[in-house]
Formats: structure tokens, sequence, C-alpha cells
């Protein structure tokens, strides 16, 4: 792809990851933890191109049902490097631009710009320099950036997880097809809106944007790429639940259904207008989250911060590089203090949203009951 020559891809990835060591398959959900000692031998082995060891070949052959035996270490296995940062997940913005004008959208503009392709390298080295074994490639619609296919391999081919966020309407694509077929994400999500084109189109504001949808259900189908569907629930589909659940069961393998639609990041109330009535789940209590500390968020001019919503402060790593990472864990933890209306909350201990997303909300002027106990028992 991109003028590279074929070359052998690796079938494990050995990590650290914290202070464990896992080996996992790239399209595979199973991983194997493994204790210290045993990462150390098989880099060594790999190093020096010593065959697959016995215990490796027994345990993929249990985990995955593939036969690793008497196969070459080197290229089989990819070894990722210890590193001095305790990051293992990420997600990428690669480009906020989107093909479609979704009205719940979370952006509040989805402006087509980034980084050019060799910062984009860069930044992928970056990330597996963190630790990053999962990586979440997101936008806008990432499968339209110019990049993407380019950015998919070297990150795949760096020992990246990866997991596609999409709307569905390039899914379609041979090429697209191809690359996941031969490099296997770890997940593919895409984003369901509504059981047919009156409903799909309305909430996305792009006609024909169900038709495109339905190309690449299809094409993901008769090509064995397993997806998940993320059911969104508006105002415009709610009453197709059931039809929507049933396109789940045809095309993926699993789905969730999210009812909760949020303000833009930056606080601007555009989204909420496509809430439906009776669909907010109140259910879910924030527990904590390791955004900043084990995760972060990066858009597409390279700036860190600790997740989508909570954008505060960001951190230039085009500039500062790695270092830069140092300060996010700070910079995450201010953004979690419970300040402005939310200081002193006496149900504070079930709140259903973190401080950077309630502060978006407080911003938008929303009613409470979209997101705060103080408006349980308003009529939504």
């Amino acid at each position: 792809m991109d003028g590279k020559p074929e070359v052998e891809m690796h079938q494990v990835i050995a990590s650290p990851q914290n202070d464990k060591f896992v080996i996992v398959r790239p399209g595979a959900r199973r991983g194997i933890q493994i204790p210290r000692a045993m990462y150390h031998e098989l880099s060594e082995t790999v190093e020096e191109g010593r065959p697959i060891p016995v215990w490796l070949s027994d345990a993929a052959n249990q985990a995955w049902d593939i036969n690793l035996s008497g196969q070459p270490s080197k290229g089989t296995v990819l070894i990722r490097p210890m590193t001095r940062l305790n990051y293992s997940r990420a997600t990428w913005e690669i480009n906020k631009g989107c093909n479609f004008n979704c009205e719940h959208c979370y952006l509040a503009e989805r402006k087509f710009a980034g980084i050019p392709r060799n910062e984009k390298d860069q930044l992928i080295a970056m990330l597996r320099d963190a630790g990053v074994l999962w990586l979440q490639i997101t936008g806008g619609e990432p499968t339209i950036d110019k990049d993407f296919r380019h950015s998919y391999e070297e990150a795949y081919r760096t020992g990246m997880l990866i997991e596609i966020l999409t709307n569905g309407s390039r899914l379609h694509q041979p090429e697209t097809i191809e690359l996941l077929r031969t490099m296997p994400p770890h997940k593919v999500t895409v984003s369901l809106y509504g059981a047919t084109a009156e409903s799909f189109d309305s909430l996305t504001r792009r006609p024909g944007a169900f038709k495109l949808l339905s190309k690449g259900l299809r094409a993901a189908k008769e090509s064995g790429i397993s997806l998940e569907l993320a059911l969104i629930i508006t105002k415009h589909n709610a009453h197709e639940l059931e039809a929507m659940r049933a396109i789940a069961d045809e095309y993926s393998t699993a789905y969730a259904e999210y009812a909760n639609i949020s303000p833009t990041y930056d606080g601007t109330p555009e989204p909420l207008a496509a809430q439906a009535p009776g669909f907010l789940d109140k259910s879910t209590v924030f527990q904590g989250c390791p955004a900043g500390h084990t995760f972060f968020h990066v858009d597409p001019h390279g700036f860190a911060t600790m997740c989508k919503v909570g954008r505060e402060n960001p951190i230039s790593l085009m500039t500062e590089g790695l270092d830069g990472l140092l300060r996010l864990p700070a910079i995450a933890d201010a953004q979690m203090l419970r300040t402005g209306g939310c200081s002193g909350c006496l149900l504070s201990g079930t709140c259903r949203v973190c401080r950077p997303m309630a502060k978006a909300f407080q911003k938008a002027e929303a009613p409470l009951e979209n997101y705060c106990q103080h408006g349980d028992g308003v009529a939504t």
C-alpha cells in the first residue's frame, strides 16, 4: 500500500502494559498475560532469530487456534519495548472533517485540517513510544482523510491494536476492505443513525447517507470483516429502534445503544435538539476515569488532552514531544475538580457525568434533567 513493498506481517505482539506484560493478536479480542521473565525471554528469542518457544506456540494455539510451532520468531512476533510512560490507550482525531453533517455531533466545527503525512508518522511513533497499544482512530469521519489508509498501516506496523470509529460511508470501497482484510483491526465500530433513509438522512443532513451506510455494511459482511454497531437514538429514529436492532443483529457481532445526547465539547447547545423525549438514561453512575493517566486524546493538529471532552490546556506533542505528556496527569486532575455549580454538591457520589462533561452542559445552559439529579422528576 502507498507504494511500500509487501512484507510479512507479525502474527502476535508482546507488549508491556504498566506493570504487566501481555501477548495479543491483531483482530482478536483474547490476550495472554505473561510474567516479566517470559517477556524478556521472548525479546531475546526474537533478537537472536530463534524459533518460536514451545510455550508461546501452545498458548497461541489455545487462545487463537493458530499454529506457530517451528516458525521463526523474527517477523512472527513483534516485541514492543519498555517505555518510561505508562499510557496504554489513546484516541486520535485524524481529522475533524466529515462527509455527514449530523445534528447531534459533539464537534462544534468540522473543519478539514490537520498535520501533514510526515508529521502523522512522527505522531504515531510518539504514541508507540508512550506505550499506546490500543489506538482508536476517529474524526470527524476518519476514512475520508487522505492519509487514513497510510496512517492505519503505519500504526498497525508499529504493533498497535486499532479501533476505527466510522459512519460506514466509505466502508464499501475495495481499498478499505482490502486494508481491513490484510491488517485486521481490533474493532470497527459503525454508527447507526436510523433504519430508513428518511430517519438516517434527516439526522445526518446528507441525502443518500443511508444508502452509503447500507453498502458498507453489506461489503463488510461479504468480506468477513466483523463490525460492532453503535445505535444512536434520537428524535428522528426512536420509533425505529426495533428495526435498528434488527439491522445490528444482521450485520454486527455486537451492538450498544446510546440515547443521551450531549452539547458540543466546548459547550454549545445545538446537538441537544436531537434528544429523543423519554430516552434519557439516568441509571449509570460515573465511577471515575483514567483519562490523562493511562489514556489520552490527540486532535488533528497533534495536541494531546485528557479526553475528547476535557480539552483544557492542550499539549503540543509536535513541539514538546513525549516530555509534554508528563504534565498531563496534573492537567487532568485539575479538570476533574468539582467547581462552579457543582461545588459542594451532596449528590456528587451518585453523579452521572464527569466534571468536564458537566461543565459542557452547564456552559450550554442545558436543562438539568439532561445530566443532573437536581433535575430528576422534570418531564423530558
